[in-house]
């Protein structure tokens, strides 16, 4: 993961933990029994720095430090006749794990004895050969308890979210329908400390994690590290509310998710958009801080700006097309023919029918994109189990016209279109029970506002 908020202030705070352990002013805590694999290993120790808004006029906002550790075996405590908070002339939280380590082990309890039976046996077979029957059969039962004791575990996980409500692991993994995480997801210190923060209504100024201890082949001692591929980006956009794919103090670059709105539209109902959520988490930033706009039912890279100046550049840049795009969409059904080409279509908005676009030859603006073929493949309904053929389409568009894409696919070959709606798509083609719109914005490349340096961003679309 790209470290979602700045890392400076809070480097220095972890730093100066660490500085503090090693002097022996502070201690970390063996709370739980050490697992042979982990013995010896180093943790993340992770720091949170917030700000405390003043509930009155008479009062002063204060800053609050956050501490935490990786994995629920180890915590920070003081020593003996120390005062944290005189050490680091600031309030210091150390934030403890989210399940105690005594209910993790009573939820493993009931599987544990036979899962170790199971792996000496197929360590056993191991030996012998790896393509027996019996060996496939263990293999597969001790993944089915192993898979049992895991959602166990995670049934106990609950976060506060960017907006004060609570989610549960449970709630995550039905929306990666069903796929487990990896053991150990919810103990990392990025989701403990932001959990903690939007509980108890903190803003974040910066967060940093320092591995400690002994090097190894993927960390050194005292090196800051991002939040984990592994586990935290697994369950982080789901607890900020945003997926961060690049931040800095002018610009940040989210993964949008199909069904949010951009920015908000009428209504109390519309008013849940990404520009809402990021100002939940960057207050600082513009009220209107998109510089472009995704359909709601469009996914991928969507660019906002955290001040006016940067908005005001990005936009500009937009205008004068220097923002180079690319989509990636399922067509329903087979495309035949080229394999690329390029398309220009005059369409308008139907006023009669908002806001569907219609072909318009005299009235309308004209929509410009390049297209090429990637694959055929088989898409199967995640309800209702049907399987159908469809066609895998790159779209680099040179315009932005609303619905641009959606139009250039479901228009007739006769009208200049590609004559095959986007799969799900409720306007243009249909939208079936456990299908979304399969259009996801993934790429972009445009000119950082104030360093002027080239920006690329990518994120893969998860159909």
């Amino acid at each position: 993961m790209f470290p979602p908020f700045p890392q400076e202030s809070a480097r220095h705070y972890t730093q100066k933990l660490i500085s503090l352990i090693e002097e022996g002013k502070l201690e970390l805590v063996q709370v739980s029994r050490e697992s042979q694999e982990r013995k010896g290993q180093g943790l993340m120790i992770g720091c949170l720095v917030c700000w405390k808004k003043a509930l009155n006029a008479s009062e002063k906002g204060k800053r609050i430090l956050l501490y935490a550790v990786s994995g629920n075996s180890k915590l920070i405590k003081e020593a003996s006749g120390v005062q944290v908070n005189k050490l680091f002339n600031e309030e210091v939280i150390f934030v403890p794990s989210l399940v105690s380590p005594e209910k993790v082990d009573n939820a493993l309890a009931q599987n544990d004895k036979e899962i170790h039976l199971l792996t000496d046996e197929i360590n056993k077979l191991s030996l012998v050969s790896k393509t027996t029957q019996r060996y496939k059969d263990l293999c597969q039962q001790r993944t089915a308890l192993t898979d049992e004791s895991l959602k166990k575990v995670f049934s106990l996980y609950k976060f506060t979210r960017f907006d004060g409500k609570e989610i549960s692991l449970n709630n995550i993994i039905e929306k990666h329908h069903g796929k487990l995480p990896p053991a150990g997801t919810g103990d990392c210190c990025a989701p403990k400390l932001l959990s903690y923060a939007f509980e108890h209504n903190l803003e974040v100024v910066s967060m940093d994690e320092v591995y400690y201890g002994r090097n190894t082949v993927h960390k050194l001692n005292g090196f800051s590290y991002p939040p984990c591929d592994e586990r935290c980006s697994y369950i982080l956009p789901d607890i900020m509310g945003i997926e961060i794919l690049y931040q800095d103090k002018d610009i940040v670059i989210v993964n949008k998710e199909s069904g949010l709105l951009s920015v908000p539209g009428k209504g109390e109902e519309k008013k849940d958009c990404v520009e809402a959520r990021l100002r939940k988490l960057f207050p600082q930033a513009p009220l209107q801080c998109a510089v472009h706009r995704l359909d709601m039912e469009t996914s991928g890279i969507l660019v906002l700006a955290l001040n006016p100046d940067a908005h005001r550049i990005l936009n500009e840049e937009f205008a004068r097309g220097l923002v180079q795009k690319k989509y990636i969409a399922l067509l329903d059904g087979i495309l035949y023919g080229k394999n690329e080409g390029h398309l220009e279509l005059p369409f308008r908005l139907d006023t009669e029918n908002r806001p569907h676009q219609i072909y318009d030859a005299e009235n309308g603006n004209l929509g410009i994109t390049d297209w090429k073929k990637i694959r055929v493949e088989v898409l199967e309904n995640s309800v209702s189990g049907l399987k159908k053929k469809v066609t895998r389409i790159e779209f680099q568009p040179h315009t932005g016209r609303t619905h641009q894409l959606r139009v250039a696919s479901s228009c007739s070959k006769e009208l200049g279109g590609l004559g095959i709606p986007i799969v799900g798509d409720s306007l243009y083609g249909q939208c079936l029970q456990g299908q979304r719109l399969m259009l996801h914005a993934a790429e972009i490349s445009f000119w950082h506002p104030v360093s002027g340096e080239l920006i690329h961003a990518v994120s893969k679309p998860d159909f």
